[in-house]
């Protein structure tokens, strides 16, 4: 029988395989001795990777795997192989939606066979009797590869332990099961002990020399940059040596771990400050790393912790990568755990309670990124008048035409509805261009009661309707029809509605807003993007910078949750950075 392979997922997201950095020559002298953290260092090797990437040409790029047919063994990701017949099976950790014929979709959970991993960025596998490219960092490798796939997957749907094939020995008096069970809470205290150094790492390495050069930093700015990093610290040696205690070192699967994430889920949710944080935290940093000094103090900050050759950024992700990566780990625990294990009902309460916070995190960091996105659209928006969009909402929930009838006209007008939490503003289109939209008004949602109209004669208007919706404001002070073209358009309004006030209730249970500082930034880069002259369109501009080339082989685009590390160069191999995670994907 084959050895087993058990593989450990990069914490990376990779980059796109055209993208190298190059090595500024500055670098290779002798650092000046006052930007240092109080000491003299050697020579530093390399430059951070955003400061001069160098764009190979796309025939450097590998081509389709039929002209260049896999070998017995491939390289994978450092120190992971594909044995036997060239072929391995994995995981889909999360959906890959694409619509590209030469890339292969695939939704969570999904088993993929990988025929060809000599990229380390993006695979080529098959599902069924699809097969195409695929980003690596969206699946994971499957735990027990020796498993005929016939058996895996009657094993995921709860096949008797004692069938044929599903329970062979892993180990000496182990049947499967309780193997792979051993093997999951074996990664995990791994992954939470390496987890705790890297933090460490940053409060020691990079947090305390900062604060040491008061010329350099400011509290603010390094607030920005690590966020509550320190608070993650102190809760993550707390949950560890809780782990601890409930880990069977002599029989791991045994162990009975569930109850620690029940009784921290709501500790776990201090993570949402810090993912709320880090796109911030990437700006500040980003320009910082424009200035020399701070190339070099970083470095030096890194070399003299010993830590491995990835950039701050990359440090600063981790904790991103950790929060999603728990349901993952606790999903894979409760796949190997019998019914009949004392830790089964807790593990399985585990994963939903960690599901929730990852959701909760989730949403919160998507709306975040709506908000510039919002300023962009509004900054297209002609004769705007009154407040912005920003300093009520936060999230676009439905848009459309309707025709619009109010008092005291009465009078049917055709405009282009964006439903807000909190508001919904509409505007007129141009008649020339139908790109360009003015502003006509708002309505406030929190003063609005909306009620389904029947077809026939309006009373309050004293006008025919069809497929209408009606805002009434208390004491009837206004009424506005809004018509929607057809039945199915206006049913799709009316849940629209309810949706809003379902968000806004649910923010306020929640305590989730928007900070002023966050808002402000949103409004600048959104007026940088509309230079003063520029003619407006709502061409949702934010989209007119995605440019991509094609290429006949590999996908033309990185899919969005790659966009982050797009400069991180390929580093040396590290058993620290297998043992972390992915990134799981903010959808928006």
């Amino acid at each position: 029988m084959a050895n087993v392979l058990y593989a450990h997922p990069p914490i990376l997201p990779p980059a796109h395989p055209s993208i190298h950095p190059s090595i500024h020559p500055s670098i290779q002298t002798s650092i000046h001795p006052t930007i240092l953290p109080s000491i003299h260092l050697p020579i530093l090797p390399s430059i951070h990777p955003n400061i001069h990437p160098n764009i190979h040409s796309p025939t450097h790029l590998p081509t389709h795997p039929s002209t260049n047919p896999p070998i017995q063994k491939h390289h994978v990701n450092a120190d992971i192989y594909l044995i036997s017949d060239g072929s391995v099976c994995a995981e889909a950790l999360w959906d890959h939606v694409t619509m590209d014929d030469q890339e292969l979709g695939f939704k969570a959970g999904d088993v993929i066979e990988v025929v060809d991993a000599t990229n380390k960025e993006w695979w080529w596998g098959r599902v069924l009797d699809s097969e195409g490219w695929f980003p690596a960092s969206f699946v994971r490798l499957r735990v027990n590869q020796d498993e005929p796939m016939d058996d895996y997957l009657a094993q995921l749907e709860g096949a008797p332990e004692g069938g044929a094939g599903v329970c062979r020995s892993l180990g000496p008096g182990l049947p499967c099961k309780e193997q792979m069970r051993a093997n999951v809470i074996n990664e995990i205290m791994s992954t939470e002990r390496d987890y705790i150094k890297h933090l460490k790492d940053i409060c020691e390495g990079y947090i305390k020399q900062c604060r040491k050069r008061t010329d350099m930093f400011t509290e603010e700015q390094l607030r920005t940059i690590f966020g509550n990093i320190d608070e993650l610290y102190r809760f993550q040696k707390k949950f560890l040596k809780g782990l601890e205690k409930k880990f069977n070192k002599e029989q791991p699967h045994l162990s009975e771990i569930g109850s620690c994430f029940l009784e921290n889920q709501t500790e776990f949710q201090i993570y949402s400050e810090y993912c709320n944080n880090h796109p911030n935290a990437c700006v500040q940093l980003s320009k910082l790393m424009k200035i020399k000094k701070y190339v070099f103090f970083f470095e030096a900050c890194r070399l003299l912790q010993k830590m491995i050759d990835i950039s701050l950024d990359g440090f600063l992700l981790t904790p991103v990568q950790k929060i999603c990566k728990y349901p993952l780990q606790l999903a894979e625990l409760l796949k190997y755990t019998n019914p009949q294990h004392r830790d089964y009902k807790d593990v399985e309460a585990a994963l939903n309670a960690m599901k929730n916070v990852a959701r909760l995190i989730n949403e919160r960091k998507r709306r975040l990124e709506n908000i510039d996105k919002i300023a962009q659209w509004q900054s297209s928006i002609e004769d705007w008048e009154g407040e912005d969009v920003l300093s009520r909402s936060s999230d676009l929930i439905f848009s459309g035409d309707l025709t619009k009838i109010s008092q005291p006209q009465a009078k049917g007008q055709q405009r282009m509805f964006f439903l807000f939490d909190h508001q919904l503003v509409f505007c007129k289109k141009d008649l020339l261009r139908r790109d360009i939209l003015y502003y006509k008004g708002r309505l406030d949602m929190d003063e609005m009661e909306v009620l389904d109209v029947e077809d026939g004669k309006d009373k309050d208007l004293n006008v025919s309707v069809k497929n209408a919706v009606k805002l009434v404001s208390p004491g009837r002070e206004e009424v506005h029809l809004l018509c929607a073209k057809k039945p199915e358009l206006k049913q799709r309004w009316l849940r629209a509605f309810r949706d809003e006030r379902e968000q806004v209730q649910h923010d306020l249970d929640t305590g989730f807003s928007i900070t002023e500082v966050q808002k402000k930034q949103a409004m600048q880069n959104a007026c940088k993007s509309h230079p003063a002259g520029k003619p407006k369109a709502v061409t949702r501009p934010y989209y007119d910078l995605l440019l991509r080339q094609k290429h006949p082989a590999l996908p033309a685009s990185l899919p969005q949750q790659q966009v982050i590390m797009l400069a991180e160069p390929k580093r040396k191999t590290s058993n620290f950075w297998h043992n972390i995670g992915r990134l799981t994907p903010f959808k928006k």
